[in-house]
C-alpha cells in the first residue's frame, strides 16, 4: 500500500527526472489504464444490454485482452504481470469488499432471524464439502491443499447480482428477498473465514512441510477474534473518530476517514495473518449511517455515495486483471472442461442444499436455494486468493484449476437471473390458481 501511494504521488515527478526509460514506464500504466477502463466499461455496456451483471463484461474484457497472443498480437502480454496494475487490483478489491460491508450492517445481521442463519451456515458446507469432493475425485495427483480451495471457492455467495435480480422483478420486499439477503450476508462472513483458514493453513504448510491440526485450530481461533473483537471494538472507537472527524473545517474529511479506517483494518488484518480483504469487510460492517450523521446533516453526501466513484474506477482494474489471467488455450484439456463442468454442477447443488434451512411456510425453498448460485465478484476474489499461494516454489493453484473455477463463476452467473425469474413466476402463478380455486 505504502510503495502504491508512493508510486501515486511522485511517480510522474521521478519519471521525468530520471530520464527516458523511467517516463517510457509511466506512459505504458497510463495507456494501460486506459486500455482497461475503456474495455472494462464497454463490454459491462454489452452485458447489461444482454440483461447479465457487469462483472461479467468486464471479466470477458479481461480474457479478450489476456488471450490476444491467439490472433497474433502480443503488445499486451506484460498486463499479466505489471506490477502497478497489480497493486491498483489489489486496492480495488479491498475497496469492493469495503462497499460490501458498507451495504450490510451488524444490526441487520442479527435480524435476519433463523431461516436466513441456517440457510447461510448449510450453504457453506454443502458447496465446501461438494467443492473437497470433487478436488479429490478428478484431481486425485493434486494436494489436498487444492481440493480444500476449491470447497472454500464454492463457498461464496454474490449479494450483489442477487440483489440486482430482485429489484429488477419488484421482488426486493418478498419473503424470499429477506431470507436471501440476509444468508447472502452471513455467506459472506463465513466464507471469509474459511478463505482465512485455508489459506493461512496452506502458508503454515508451506513453512513447515506438513499441515498440523493446530495451525487450523490458531487460524480460526485468530479469524474468529479478528472479526469478534474487530467488531466490538471498531464500533466505539469509529463512533469517537467519526465524531472527531466532524469538526474538522476542510473538504473531503469523511471520505478521506473512511477510507483511511478502510485502509487500517486491512492492514491489521494482514499483521495477525488473515487476508487485507477480511479487514476491509470488517471496516465496511462496522460503519453505520448513525457513525456520520453529522456529516449529512450539514448537506455532505454518504459515505457509500463518496467511495463509488473511486471504487468504479479501481474495481473494474481487478476484474479485468483476473479475466486476462485466464489462459483460453487451457480449455483445449479435456480435464479443464471436464473440472469446469463439474465445479458448475457442484456449485448449483451445494447452495440448492441451503434451501432445506428455510423454516416456516409461505417461502419458496427453490427459489432461495438458486438465489444463493452466483459466484460473481465473491468467486473471483477467492480464485485470485488462491493464485498467491505457494508451497515451496510450486503454486498449490495452477492455471487450469484456476481456469475452471473462472468458467464456474461464469456460467453460475448467468445461469441466475433466468432461473430465478422463472423460479419467482412460477410461485406467483401457482398462488394465483390457488386463489382462484378459493
Amino acid at each position: 500500500m505504502l510503495r502504491l501511494l508512493i508510486f501515486c504521488a511522485v511517480g510522474e515527478t521521478t519519471a521525468f527526472a530520471a530520464g527516458p526509460e523511467h517516463s517510457a514506464v509511466s506512459a505504458r500504466i497510463f495507456l494501460s489504464l486506459a486500455i482497461i477502463l475503456i474495455s472494462a466499461k464497454f463490454f459491462s455496456h454489452v452485458a447489461e444490454r444482454l440483461k447479465q451483471p457487469p462483472v461479467l463484461g468486464e471479466l470477458v474484457a479481461g480474457v479478450i485482452i489476456g488471450n490476444l497472443t491467439l490472433l497474433g498480437f502480443n503488445g499486451l502480454e506484460y498486463l499479466k504481470t505489471d506490477e502497478p496494475i497489480e497493486l491498483l487490483a489489489q486496492v480495488g478489491v479491498i475497496l469492493l469488499l469495503f462497499e460490501v460491508g458498507l451495504e450490510s450492517t451488524v444490526t441487520e445481521m442479527m435480524r435476519v432471524g433463523w431461516s436466513s442463519f441456517l440457510v447461510a451456515m448449510l450453504g457453506v458446507a454443502g458447496p465446501f464439502a461438494l467443492g473437497w469432493g470433487v478436488g479429490a475425485w478428478l484431481l486425485p495427483e493434486q494436494s489436498v491443499y487444492v481440493h480444500a480451495f476449491l470447497g472454500a471457492t464454492l463457498t461464496a455467495t454474490s449479494v450483489g447480482i442477487t440483489a440486482r435480480v430482485l429489484k429488477d422483478l419488484g421482488r426486493s420486499q418478498s419473503a424470499e428477498s429477506r431470507v436471501i439477503l440476509g444468508a447472502a450476508v452471513i455467506d459472506d462472513v463465513l466464507g471469509l473465514l474459511i478463505l482465512a483458514v485455508v489459506t493461512n493453513a496452506i502458508i503454515a504448510a508451506g513453512r513447515a512441510g506438513t499441515l498440523s491440526f493446530g495451525d487450523i485450530g490458531m487460524t480460526v481461533a485468530k479469524a474468529t477474534v479478528f472479526l469478534a473483537g474487530g467488531l466490538w471494538l471498531g464500533i466505539r472507537v469509529s463512533r469517537r473518530l467519526f465524531g472527531f472527524a466532524s469538526k474538522l473545517q476542510t473538504g473531503g474529511v469523511l471520505l478521506a476517514t473512511g477510507l483511511a479506517f478502510c485502509f487500517f483494518f486491512a492492514w491489521l488484518s494482514t499483521a495477525v495473518g488473515l487476508a487485507a480483504i477480511v479487514g476491509a469487510f470488517t471496516a465496511g460492517l462496522i460503519l453505520e449511517e448513525l457513525h456520520y450523521r453529522d456529516f449529512k446533516s450539514r448537506g455532505e453526501h454518504g459515505l457509500e455515495e463518496l467511495v463509488a466513484p473511486i471504487a468504479s474506477f479501481l474495481v473494474p482494474i481487478f476484474f479485468v486483471s483476473m479475466g486476462i489471467r485466464t489462459d483460453l488455450r487451457s480449455f483445449a484439456s479435456l480435464s479443464v472442461l471436464q473440472l469446469a463442468a463439474v465445479l458448475t454442477i457442484a456449485a448449483i447443488l451445494g447452495k440448492q442444499l441451503s434451501s432445506l434451512g428455510v423454516l416456516g411456510k409461505g417461502v419458496d425453498r427453490l427459489s432461495v436455494g438458486i438465489g444463493m448460485i452466483p459466484r460473481g465478484e465473491v468467486g473471483l476474489i477467492f480464485a485470485n486468493a488462491g493464485l498467491a499461494l505457494m508451497i515451496g516454489n510450486q503454486r498449490v493453484v495452477n492455471q487450469h484449476v484456476f481456469s475452471a473455477v473462472v468458467v464456474m463463476v461464469i456460467a453460475t452467473t448467468i445461469l441466475t437471473p433466468p432461473a430465478l425469474k422463472w423460479s419467482l413466476e412460477r410461485k406467483g402463478t401457482r398462488q394465483e390458481k390457488l386463489e382462484t380455486r378459493s
